[in-house]
């Protein structure tokens, strides 16, 4: 490291305030401070903003109908279609330009781009094939499906035909698969043969098969060829109630189908939300008031123009890849990016490599990836050119401000204003985060809620906490991505994100309140930094402490490249703090790290939180999608068997941690 760099990684520490760059707030989509005190004196009109930005068939009557709290309707009576927002409309002065670029993860092998009239092309051929299949208004329709273009296909075809999709996301196990179209009540899969993960085709036919076994219903499949020769070795044959996606698409080849009128209160998808316990709930989403705040945090906070090429690395299985890989930027015009693979094969510098190929300008990943970016270090970005980005996002959990910080110098050349966003599935699209053309950022804090919410810091009693002390979040007001009900069942819906809070017996809507289970905390000029989920605590000897603030505490140790914290059993304290961590490149485990650790915590928090064994590991459990599977780690813990390990992408290292624990 030069002098210069040293000096700039001491300013960057010590720095807790940064502005948006001028030349971002220049062009910003968004750049008016007024726009908060605006949307607070015209609620809900001010959401007209967000309606304004879709194509409607015929005008909503009114913006908001608050009537029968907690089931709000936005822009009733209005009608729409989301497949024509986010393409017919395009047509005339995008037609010919990139609607999607595709990276699929061999990389020898021939990307796909498809400009908005080729994907509206595909869209209706698909659509007029599921409806000679029997698709009808209505219908579930459930999408299994990995990475590629089929999938934004798919979810288009059923939101032209008016049937809700719902996406299984492919890591998903076969039991998973079943247990969420039965619930749905689905008669139509549509999913593929297989996919790639570093470099090596995966049987996911057979997953699905696994599945179909298990669901109550007669089922009809499509099944794409993603594998063509490669898949010749898992020798699968379609079954009589299974049809070749190509096949089917070739028969209807130059069909149009007209897109199904929808009132923006039919629902346009279904989002299954795993949990930890209980049967996963089926999140109901909307056509007009979902699209519309897609639409508009895709434009507010990421900043997307339509001459844009914006890389999101989510998975679409997830809510963040609906939101911000498909329906928002999609609805706004612009070029949209898929990346089949891993951001580590074949090399490290993967992701860099794909920026620096196809000049993205926006960047939103996960903090876990960027720990991991960390971790491999930054001689990997700095192999390419990355002076296209102009604006960079987090999403999927809190960030720490050592990696905040390392993302905004490393990818961002300091010239990009990073978004910290706080938002999930049930919300539909981001709460809580700066407008990077209007507000400074702090790293480590989200940021205020956007325009026109109502979120408050609370007690247990529901009242409003003191600047920096914990509490817990919540929405004061409805908002039009917000969830309308849990699918079949309206009593869990209540139960599970209004019952808290509300007076669940009034008809006044002032008297609920939307309770996400997050903890937080609130500063004097209103920035909030999430703390995690109420129900990721630890209870040391009667304290309750949130296990993301000790991973913070831990991964802002230098040397610490990501941290894992779970509770094990103590026959003291109840529980204890374990912590299972992985170091950045040159730096190796050792007694001086593992102490200043320690240190590190105990400055944080307090010697409460002070942990009781730290496990050292190159890596930690995780999902395909990105997420560290604690639960696993807590058996590690408690000296339990091992859960089920099929979902991970590394499954290997979990025995790797357990002997490193018993020793």
């Amino acid at each position: 490291m030069t002098d210069g760099d040293a000096e700039l990684e001491a300013r960057l520490a010590e720095q807790e305030v940064f502005e948006p760059p001028a030349e971002f707030v220049e062009q910003a989509n968004v750049s008016d401070p007024e726009i908060y005190e605006e949307f607070e004196e015209n609620w809900p009109e001010c959401w007209e903003n967000a309606a304004d930005l879709l194509d409607w068939e015929s005008d909503y009557d009114q913006v908001l109908d608050d009537s029968n709290p907690p089931f709000y309707e936005w822009f009733t009576n209005g009608d729409l279609n989301a497949s024509a927002n986010c393409l017919d409309r395009h047509l005339a002065e995008r037609g010919d330009e990139a609607a999607i670029e595709w990276v699929g993860e061999p990389v020898d092998e021939e990307n796909r781009t498809y400009t908005y009239a080729e994907l509206h092309r595909e869209v209706n051929e698909f659509a007029a094939a599921l409806r000679d299949q029997g698709v009808e208004e209505d219908d579930v329709v459930t999408l299994y499906m990995p990475m590629i273009p089929e999938l934004p296909v798919a979810m288009l075809a059923c939101a032209r035909i008016g049937a809700p999709h719902s996406v299984v996301f492919a890591g998903f196990s076969a039991d998973a698969l079943a247990t969420r179209m039965n619930s749905a009540d689905s008669e139509y899969l549509v999913t593929t043969n297989g996919y790639y993960r570093r470099g090596s085709p995966l049987d996911h036919l057979e997953k699905a098969n696994e599945g179909l076994d298990d669901v109550e219903q007669e089922t009809t499949t499509v099944v794409v060829d993603r594998l063509g020769p490669n898949g010749d070795d898992f020798g699968h044959e379609l079954g009589p109630d299974q049809i070749d996606y190509d096949d089917l698409v070739a028969a209807h080849e130059g069909a149009t189908v007209e897109p199904v009128t929808r009132d923006a209160e039919d629902m346009l998808f279904l989002m299954y939300t795993s949990g930890t316990t209980g049967k996963p709930k089926g999140v109901k989403h909307t056509t007009g008031g979902y699209l519309s705040w897609a639409a508009w945090t895709s434009q507010a906070v990421l900043d997307i123009k339509p001459e844009d090429t914006y890389f999101c690395s989510a998975d679409i299985g997830w809510i963040t890849g609906h939101s911000y890989i498909v329906y928002g930027p999609l609805a706004l015009g612009t070029t949209t990016m898929m990346y089949e693979g891993t951001p580590d094969h074949p090399d490290r510098d993967r992701l860099w490599q794909i920026i620096d190929d196809y000049d993205a300008t926006q960047l939103y990943t996960a903090p876990t990836a960027i720990r991991a970016f960390m971790k491999w270090g930054s001689e990997y970005p700095e192999q390419h050119d990355l002076s296209s980005l102009r604006l960079l996002g987090t999403v999927g959990e809190p960030i720490n401000p050592r990696a905040w910080k390392w993302y905004y110098k490393h990818i961002g050349d300091e010239s990009c204003p990073v978004v910290d966003t706080w938002w999930q599935t049930e919300t539909g699209g981001m709460m809580i985060t700066t407008l990077p053309g209007v507000k400074d950022m702090k790293p480590g804090s989200a940021g205020p809620p956007l325009p026109g919410l109502d979120v408050d810091i609370v007690d247990t009693e529901g009242e409003e906490v003191s600047p920096g002390e914990a509490g817990y979040l919540t929405v004061q007001k409805p908002w039009p991505g917000m969830l309308r009900t849990l699918y079949n069942n309206d009593e869990r819906y209540i139960e599970e994100y209004w019952a808290e809070y509300s007076d669940v017996d009034s008809d006044d809507p002032d008297d609920w309140v939307y309770f996400p289970e997050d903890g937080a905390k609130i500063d004097e000029d209103g920035y909030i930094t999430v703390l995690g989920r109420v129900d990721d605590v630890i209870n040391v000897s009667g304290h309750r402490l949130g296990t993301m603030e000790i991973e913070s505490a831990i991964v802002g140790v230098e040397g610490v490249a990501e941290a894992a914290v779970v509770g094990g059993d103590h026959d003291i304290k109840g529980e204890a703090v374990y912590t299972y961590v992985t170091t950045e490149d040159g730096y190796e485990p050792s007694d001086d790290l593992r102490a200043r650790i320690t240190e590190g915590v105990e400055d944080a928090i307090g010697p409460i939180a002070r942990p009781e064994e730290i496990v050292f590991t190159p890596d930690l459990p995780k999902t395909r999608s990105g997420k560290i599977m604690r639960r696993l780690l807590e058996n590690i813990a408690d000296g339990k068997e091992l859960g089920n390990t099929s979902t991970l992408r590394n499954p290997e290292i979990v025995e790797e941690i357990q002997q490193k624990a018993q020793d």
